[in-house]
């Protein structure tokens, strides 16, 4: 695609964008009492965003998976990050009563940020470690207290070649709380259709893949590396070869 289609999309994204938060923002100021509600609420807004700037970027997707998840939670959903297109269908995939976690910088996104903000999902301050682990036991708490899941990235930035990354703790922190299953779920190509070194935009399929569940109960604190090590051995062996990583270590810290 030429560079003057890609910036008519994202012109195009960003219009819409602003329409859907002008929507969405209100009724999350009116469910400010209730966090639950607030974040149930998101993750309609989510579904019909995400969707929605996928169709904009020119990216076709398997909707069935959508409702594959639906069926599997609560569980804590993690996936691969190499595109800013893993946003948009990580809001779009996330089931009903699922938490998000994202970086704090989040909010500083267009429109989209300023839901968030008030949103009652997590943002985690990746150069604080102290406050993203009292951020994970709040989470953990909320999600206990109200039947909730989580959606989180492990690797906590893109790659800039699609390759996952190591993966940080957070996740299997999340998992010794509150004992859900953690759910592998593999996104296929995004970093080719928008990589994170170019502004242009390849229109083509996302490849969406949603691994078995994998139990958490005997999950514990001395055994926890070995356990990220499994969860991360599944995106290794499930992704396409020009997304496996790179020798590496495993664990990443936090």
């Amino acid at each position: 695609m030429g560079l003057l289609a890609t910036l008519l999309r994202l012109l195009v994204g960003v219009v819409v964008c602003g329409v859907i938060c002008a929507f969405f923002f209100p009724l999350c100021i009116v469910l400010l009492p209730s966090r639950r509600l607030r974040i149930r609420l998101c993750n309609g807004f989510g579904k019909v965003l995400g969707r929605t700037l996928l169709r904009v970027c020119g990216v076709t997707v398997d909707d069935r998976v959508a409702q594959q998840l639906e069926a599997m939670k609560p569980a804590i959903f993690v996936t691969n990050h190499a595109s800013i297109l893993d946003i948009f269908a990580g809001i779009w995939l996330a089931p009903y009563d699922t938490c998000g976690v994202a970086k704090k910088e989040v909010i500083w996104y267009p429109f989209f940020g300023l839901v968030y903000l008030v949103s009652g999902h997590l943002r985690v301050d990746r150069g604080n470690r102290a406050s993203a682990v009292e951020g994970m036991r709040a989470t953990a708490a909320l999600m206990k207290q109200h039947g909730l899941g989580a959606w989180i990235w492990p690797e906590g930035t893109r790659a800039k070649d699609g390759r996952l990354l190591p993966f940080k703790k957070g996740f299997a922190h999340l998992a010794l709380a509150t004992g859900l299953p953690v759910v592998p779920v593999i996104l296929e190509g995004a970093h080719r259709i928008w990589p994170r070194t170019e502004l242009r935009i390849h229109p083509g399929p996302l490849g969406l893949k949603v691994l078995p569940a994998i139990p958490t109960a005997s999950w514990s604190v001395d055994t926890l590396d070995a356990h990220i090590a499994e969860v991360r051995q599944a995106f290794v062996d499930a992704l396409p070869e020009d997304q496996k990583p790179r020798a590496e270590a495993v664990v990443g810290v936090a």
